[in-house]
C-alpha cells in the first residue's frame, strides 16, 4: 500500500509539472513583450525573467521531451508495480527496463537541448534537470520530488512565453 501511495505521489509532482510547462496558451503581442522585457531584466540578477537567445525553441523542444518521457515513465511504473503485485516477474522487470529507458532519453534530450542554449542559465538549468533525472530510477524512493519541482519552477521562470 505504501508503494502505491509513493507511485501516486510521484505521478502527481512529475504530470504537474509538464502540465504547467505544456497547456500554457501560445503568447500573443502583450506575451511577446513581457518576455522580451524579462530577458533583458535577466541579466541584472540571477534567475529575473525569462531566458534569451534561441530559448523560446530550446524550452519548446525541452517540454515536448520531458511532456513524453514523463507519460512513459509513469505508465511503466504503473506497470510494473501492477505486475509485482500480481507476481509476474517478467513483466515487471519489462516495465522496469521500459520506464529506465524513458529516463535515458529525457535526460539524453535535456542534455541536448542544454547543450543548444544560448542563455547560461538555461544551460546551466537543463544539466541540472538533466542530472537531477539521470539519478531517478524505478526506486520510487530515490526521487526527490522537492527538487524536482524546485528545477520545474525555475524552468517556468526561464521558458516563459
Amino acid at each position: 500500500m505504501r508503494r502505491l501511495l509513493a507511485v501516486t505521489a510521484v505521478t502527481t509532482v512529475l504530470l504537474a509539472g509538464v502540465a504547467c510547462s505544456t497547456d500554457r496558451p501560445d503568447a500573443g503581442p502583450a506575451g511577446a513583450a513581457a518576455a522580451g522585457a524579462g530577458a533583458t531584466g535577466a541579466t541584472s540578477g540571477a534567475g529575473a525573467g525569462a531566458a534569451g537567445g534561441n530559448a523560446p525553441e530550446v524550452c519548446a523542444a525541452a517540454r515536448r521531451a520531458s511532456g513524453a518521457a514523463v507519460r512513459t515513465y509513469v505508465e511503466e511504473l504503473g506497470r510494473m508495480m501492477a505486475a509485482v503485485g500480481a507476481n509476474d516477474g517478467t513483466a515487471a522487470e519489462a516495465a522496469r527496463k521500459r520506464a529506465e529507458e524513458a529516463l535515458t532519453g529525457w535526460r539524453t534530450a535535456l542534455e541536448q537541448q542544454s547543450a543548444r542554449a544560448d542563455d547560461p542559465q538555461l544551460r546551466t538549468l537543463l544539466s541540472d534537470i538533466a542530472t537531477e533525472v539521470g539519478a531517478m530510477g524505478t526506486d520510487l524512493d530515490s526521487i526527490d520530488e522537492t527538487e524536482l519541482d524546485r528545477l520545474q519552477q525555475r524552468l517556468d521562470q526561464l521558458c516563459v512565453r
